[in-house]
């Protein structure tokens, strides 16, 4: 999507998208990726998400990026911490304890800024672009991070009935970008309940380990 999208969503506060609690499958199955107390985990266009306050009371670190500086404002004050604000090129770093976020575009952040990740949390970003962006953004995630182990989130449904985002992602797509570089293993598929906007869908949980 073009960045104006995100941007108009955020200040209109149109962001049905978000959820109002740790996301059920990284509660279950972060153990997957045998991260240790303090482990930097990175979670690609963050949002506010309240799977970051999940993350940080379990003892690990995290890494976001994000678009949209409104997010990450209230991101920071629903923790109740003041963050120290740096600009990278044309990145923004917003950092407190044990947190850093960068706000920009993501394909402006480089391994060098966004320094070494232990494991990748991806619920909202591959999701959230559309076709023709998901092949640089997976070959991006990569570089930038390692190819360090991934939890990815994705939805399925016939993309016929309805515009994303969040767009479906089948099975043969995510072997498409990420096979080649990871041992893929898909953990669980379950219905989204009610559907996506009442078109039918599942939720697949994958687990990538580098190869």
């Amino acid at each position: 999507m073009e960045a104006n999208f995100w941007h108009q969503r955020w200040s209109k506060n149109e962001i049905a998208f978000h959820e109002r609690e740790a996301n059920p499958f990284l509660v279950e199955y972060s153990k997957k990726l045998n991260l240790r107390e303090g482990s930097r985990v990175f979670v690609p266009l963050c949002g506010k998400t309240l799977d970051i306050h999940w993350l940080l009371s379990k003892g690990y670190r995290v890494a976001g990026a994000e678009l949209s500086k409104i997010a990450i404002e209230q991101l920071f004050g629903e923790l109740g911490v003041k963050p120290k604000v740096e600009s990278f090129g044309e990145l923004d770093r917003y950092s407190a304890e044990n947190i850093e976020v960068f706000t920009g575009d993501i394909f402006d952040l480089s391994n060098g800024i966004l320094g070494s990740v232990d494991a990748i949390y991806d619920r909202a970003a591959l999701v959230a672009l559309p076709e023709k962006m998901r092949d640089h953004y997976t070959a991006h995630l990569m570089e930038i991070t390692g190819k360090s182990p991934q939890l990815l989130v994705c939805y399925v449904y016939d993309q016929s009935l309805m515009d994303g985002p969040p767009f479906s992602i089948q099975e043969d797509e995510v072997r498409r970008h990420y096979s080649k570089d990871y041992e893929l293993k898909l953990l669980e598929s379950k219905k989204v309940a009610g559907g996506l906007k009442k078109s039918p869908a599942k939720e697949n949980v994958w687990l990538l380990e580098k190869i």
